[in-house]
């Protein structure tokens, strides 16, 4: 006698299974992904001297530093990577406003002494009141910025240059996406930081910077990201270098690929 079940009705039950299961994780990524993704409490809670409070669209400050340079043509807006902030990364911007460029940074909400959590929303959107503070009140013009971003900071670096004309991007150790640092592939129905989705839209010239013993964000991240992005681009593979080294094994090829790409602008 039959059992009653058509041909291959097995076969659909786990496929429903297995939807059943591929929305569960999907969903439980959605709900912690901020939390598992931005690591604010490593950094140095510190203000360096000379940082100034915005308020942003949701109320809560962040601090911004600028280190103005009389000599300098361009400003170098450094996004800042995760686990540190403001106060950890002066000693870098001083470095780079000695290389000839002013500098600007702005801290993400939730890091450092800035209020707020932080997701994209929320460090896109203090990266606009920013950019409002860079133009009115340091007299930055959008077309003298060199954008710079470095790890998690090529995020919001690069939905900055995909939207304003700026005059350079930047990316250091950046990746294709947030969760294709841990997946390679789109598996998932939404993202975060797509930079490779948006890089088409820069049509800024663009320096890719990464190490190839970068075990943090692999260096494919930076060659996808090179492939689609439009020219003029240079891509800068530092041998031995890993996520956080990258500056000092690249010592002056580092320095002179940033002048490089500034006498370029």
């Amino acid at each position: 006698m039959g059992n009653g079940r058509a041909p291959g009705s097995w076969g659909w039950r786990w496929v429903g299974v297995g939807l059943l299961i591929y929305a569960g994780a999907a969903g439980l990524a959605w709900l912690v992904s901020d939390r598992l993704l931005f690591q604010p409490d490593y950094g140095s809670r510190r203000a360096p001297a000379g940082a100034v409070s915005l308020k942003t669209n949701t109320g809560h400050d962040v601090s911004v530093l600028f280190l103005p340079n009389p000599a300098a043509r361009l400003t170098l807006w450094y996004f800042h990577g995760n686990a540190e902030d403001l106060g950890d990364i002066a000693a870098r911007l001083r470095m780079l406003r000695d290389a000839g460029f002013a500098v600007f940074a702005c801290e993400y909400p939730g890091y450092g002494i800035s209020g707020g959590a932080p997701s994209e929303r929320s460090i896109n959107g203090a990266t606009r009141v920013a950019l409002d503070y860079l133009r009115e009140q340091c007299g930055v013009p959008v077309g003298r910025i060199l954008v710079y971003g470095s790890s998690l900071g090529g995020g919001p670096a690069v939905e900055l240059a995909s939207r304003e004309p700026v005059a350079g991007l930047v990316l250091q150790s950046a990746f294709t996406s947030t969760y294709r640092v841990m997946t390679r592939w789109p598996l998932l129905p939404f993202d975060t930081f797509e930079n490779l989705r948006k890089l088409p839209a820069v049509r800024c010239p663009l320096l890719i910077v990464h190490g190839e013993d970068d075990d943090v964000v692999p260096i494919h991240h930076g060659e996808v990201l090179f492939a689609a992005a439009r020219e003029p681009k240079r891509f800068f593979r530092v041998k031995s270098a890993g996520h956080n080294d990258l500056v000092g094994v690249a010592g002056q090829d580092y320095w002179q690929a940033l002048r490089e790409l500034s006498d370029r602008l």
